[in-house]
């Protein structure tokens, strides 16, 4: 059985295959048209990013992936927004048959974890085992 967890701390110091990088290809986060456009979408882009993610690590038989609170950075998305959506859409890849077994959301402060474990707490998290 695959595991949904929050853990606080470091991204970059986590023993897991995959870590999800927030930025874009030159690491650098959205501005000017890159973030309106990231605004306007909403809930779609983001439950995209991660649907994304999760197919490529999919495809390089990644066994643990690490997520950071992609969008509460320069984007300004709410963050209980930011943690409801990431975990329904990690939810719904762990309960289609994922190889991935280990799932962490990397939280950099207490705030971003009681996000995180109030989203997995949640009765829809809660019926796939989370």
């Amino acid at each position: 059985m695959s595991t949904m967890e929050t853990v606080r701390g470091d991204i970059t110091s986590l023993q897991v295959d995959a870590i999800v990088n927030a930025a874009n290809s030159s690491l650098l986060g959205g501005g000017g048209v890159d973030g309106a456009i990231h605004r306007a979408a909403g809930p779609d882009l983001l439950a995209s990013a991660y649907r994304t993610s999760l197919e490529l690590a999919e495809a390089k038989s990644v066994r643990s992936i690490a997520f950071p609170a992609i969008s509460c950075g320069v984007y300004r998305y709410p963050l209980d927004a930011v943690a409801r959506i990431a975990v329904q859409a990690v939810g719904a890849h762990r309960d289609s048959g994922s190889g991935i077994e280990r799932y962490l959301f990397a939280c950099f402060d207490e705030r971003v974890e009681r996000a995180y474990r109030a989203a997995l707490a949640a009765p829809a998290a809660a019926t796939r085992g989370g």
